[in-house]
């Protein structure tokens, strides 16, 4: 299979590279204008196969797969151009930074057959996804960082969009009711919190930008126990006595923050040639316009 990395910046050599340049069964390619970059991350990796930007590597030869980790801005026109070629393409989330466009990627995926995939890593995150198996009546997902107010699209849609989606992803039961509240000040969002409620439970999100730590938590409170993950390497399980793990000093970071999952799973819904999970994707790019839209009409 080739398989073709767009974007070479940050969460693309912590997070990606290091899985898929270690992945068998695929031939990798690497594209970006930053030519240092490429020279660099080519030698340490082993990789043969560079090109100057996504234009070089598509006029070059064709792609089963590619993984787009630009900047958000460029997200769809690259998402487009690649499935225009007939590659499938996971983005690192968002998909866009507006309902209307990740709508319109969705539907050209669906128009070309080709998967599109997106980066919510939680959804693999193995301590994550130990929480499906219990009782989720009541959710708390606190994700802080300090002193970052931004404009709220792109605290919404860079950074507040994996809390929406992780609680969509271990909701119970489907969601049937949406509270919004959001903090405003000189046009910058501060704090944004969420509620999300259905038959029989209901999940709160919250993000601060100014709580002086960076941090995130998720609590599950049902069947009169309480089990935590904190920042995805710690977990907690409290019904009388509070026991604590962490993650093993030699698990690697990229699996226990779900990547080496994600990444697998995504290839081999290419293999299979499995169809893209438009209305779950859709709704958390919608859930995240909806908030945008409520902080602008914030007086600040």
């Amino acid at each position: 299979m080739r398989v073709l990395m767009a974007g070479l910046g940050d969460i693309a050599r912590k997070a990606y590279l290091p899985v898929l340049a270690t992945t068998p069964g695929i031939e990798l390619h690497l594209a970006t204008r930053n030519r240092a970059a490429l020279t660099e991350l080519g030698a340490t990796y082993r990789i043969a196969h560079l090109h100057d930007g996504l234009d070089a590597a598509l006029a070059a030869t064709s792609f089963d797969a590619a993984f787009v980790h630009s900047a958000t801005a460029a997200h769809p026109s690259m998402a487009e151009a690649l499935l225009h070629h007939g590659a499938a393409v996971f983005v690192d989330k968002p998909l866009a930074d507006s309902f209307d466009e990740a709508a319109r990627l969705v539907d050209l995926a669906d128009r070309q057959g080709r998967l599109l995939g997106i980066g919510f890593n939680r959804r693999f995150a193995p301590d994550y996804v130990a929480l499906r198996t219990q009782p989720r009546g009541f959710m708390l997902m606190q994700k802080h960082r300090r002193a970052q107010p931004d404009t709220p699209r792109s605290v919404v849609f860079d950074d507040f969009i994996h809390v929406v989606d992780t609680l969509r992803f271990l909701a119970p039961a489907p969601i049937q009711r949406t509270q919004i509240e959001t903090i405003v000040r000189d046009g910058l969002l501060s704090g944004v919190t969420v509620t999300l409620a259905g038959d029989g439970h209901h999940a709160i999100g919250t993000m601060q930008r100014e709580s002086g730590l960076d941090e995130e938590r998720l609590d599950i409170i049902a069947g009169d126990r309480r089990r935590s993950v904190l920042n995805l390497s710690e977990t907690g399980d409290q019904n009388g006595i509070d026991t604590r793990r962490r993650r093993g000093d030699w698990t690697p970071v990229t699996r226990q923050r779900g990547f080496e999952a994600m990444c697998a799973d995504f290839l081999a819904g290419v293999r299979e040639a499995r169809p893209t999970a438009a209305e779950d994707i859709l709704a958390t790019h919608r859930l995240c316009e909806d908030i945008v839209r409520h902080a602008e009409r914030q007086p600040s």
